[in-house]
This record gives C-alpha cells, sequence and structure tokens, in this order.
C-alpha cells in the first residue's frame, strides 16, 4: 500500500506562510471576501488523490510559487489559487512524464515567470492579476484561437510562452525600444491606458468579476476559462464607466 499523508495540515503550511504576511487575502470571488485556505485546497486534492509523494511535491511546488509571488509583487491585490492547483493536479496525473516531474518543472516555470516580470526586474509590473486571472491567456488564445482554445491558462505550453515574451520585453526594455510600457510614476509599468493604482484596480476587477468578464475564474475549482468575449475593450470600458483616470508617465 502507498503511505498516506494528511493533507489539511501540509497545505496549512503555506497557509501560515501567508498569515505571516501583513497582506489582506482577497479573493476575487463575487461571493466572499477571502480566498480559499490552502488547508481546504488539500483537502479538495485529497479527494482526487492520496499518494504521498505528489502530494508532498505539490505542496513543495505551491510554497515555492506563492513564496516567490510575495516576494516579487508585494502589492498584489487578489490571492485566488483555486482553480490554478485543480489544473497543476489534473495536469500532473494524466502528464507523460509522471505527476512529480510534471509538477517540478511547472513549479521552475512559474517561479522563472515570477521573478521575470515582478518588481525586482526591469518589467516591473505590480500585480499578477493579468496572469493569473486569464487576461493574458485570453489574449493569447484570441491571437490564434484554432490552435490555441484547447491549451488551458496553466499549460506549461502557455507558460513557455510568456517566458519567451519576458525575455524579448526585457532585451526591447534594455534597449529603450519599449512605448506602451512605459515606468509611471510608482515606478511600476503599466501598459494599459488607465490608472492601476491599488484602488483603481480593486474597483476595476471587482466589478470585472460581478458582470464575470474575468477569463479565469481562479477562485472556483471547477472553473471553466473564457477566452471568446471582447475582453480587453470590456475591460476598458469599464474603467471609463468608473471614471478611472489615465495612467501618469
Amino acid at each position: 500500500m502507498k503511505q498516506e499523508l494528511t493533507p489539511t495540515h501540509t497545505f496549512q503550511l503555506i497557509d501560515e506562510i501567508l498569515a505571516q504576511q501583513s497582506i489582506n487575502l482577497l479573493s476575487l470571488n463575487p461571493k466572499k471576501t477571502l480566498i480559499t485556505s490552502f488547508a481546504e485546497l488539500g483537502n479538495l486534492i485529497a479527494e482526487e488523490n492520496t499518494e504521498i509523494e505528489l502530494l508532498i511535491t505539490l505542496q513543495q511546488t505551491l510554497e515555492s510559487i506563492v513564496r516567490t509571488q510575495l516576494q516579487n509583487f508585494p502589492e498584489n491585490i487578489f490571492w485566488d489559487f483555486d482553480f490554478m492547483v485543480s489544473s497543476m493536479l489534473r495536469q500532473a496525473l494524466i502528464a507523460d512524464e509522471g505527476a512529480v516531474p510534471f509538477l517540478k518543472l511547472f513549479g521552475e516555470k512559474m517561479v522563472l515567470l515570477t521573478e521575470m516580470f515582478g518588481s525586482k526586474t526591469e518589467i516591473r509590473f505590480r500585480y499578477v492579476h493579468d496572469f493569473m486571472y486569464g487576461f493574458d491567456w485570453a489574449r493569447w488564445v484570441q491571437k490564434e484561437p484554432q490552435k490555441r482554445s484547447h491549451i488551458e491558462p496553466f499549460s506549461p505550453v502557455f507558460l513557455d510562452y510568456l517566458l519567451v515574451k519576458g525575455k524579448e520585453l526585457l532585451q526591447r526594455i534594455n534597449h529603450g525600444q519599449v512605448t506602451s510600457y512605459k515606468l509611471c510614476d510608482t515606478g511600476y509599468r503599466n501598459p494599459f491606458t488607465f490608472s492601476r493604482e491599488p484602488e483603481d484596480e480593486y474597483r476595476l476587477l471587482t466589478c470585472l468579476a460581478e458582470e464575470e468578464l474575468i477569463p479565469v475564474a481562479v477562485w472556483n475549482w471547477n472553473a471553466s476559462p473564457v477566452w471568446n468575449k471582447p475582453l480587453q475593450e470590456m475591460r476598458q470600458q469599464l474603467a471609463l464607466k468608473l471614471n478611472i483616470q489615465p495612467q501618469k508617465h
């Protein structure tokens, strides 16, 4: 028999890491304020698999992802992880290379991505929202829907695309070739025309969530990602409607 582990305790370690931070663990779920705890997510994982090696690897992978997000996006506002965790587990269980190698490689890619786009490099994005809630993915799928619509938001294929894009963006920044990614007064880059100061970001994203205009409802373990709506345009329109001011550079 394979050993089994109590998932609640294992994943509770991540809750303890988050609790040590002076952040409000807000969810974008219109029906609740705070995120699902990792202890609760551990129980959902255990309903699908209780192999000790997989649970330990999944916990370690998630811990490294969470720590890296905290370090590189200290001003992030929304912290949902449910769908990312369910996606990781689902992909791991069917991976040709096996679940544990898949999770280890997935974790490495996620850490690289988070470090590349965060506050410690020249890219200096303020939030992980566009990645975690699927705006980046939806925009990518829309460019070649026939080829990409079956690729999910946390697929290694999409992560690899973002890693390449990040390297290209860093090169362009270093060569002074960016126009839409200029540094704002705050020291962060904002590719959008509207302000993404914390109060504006909070208002806009919560309104988008209420209108069901978030491509990936990460707060939902069983989310169905959506790419085939004019999400960027709707986001711009809602920013205008909410009277969110233009971004100052």
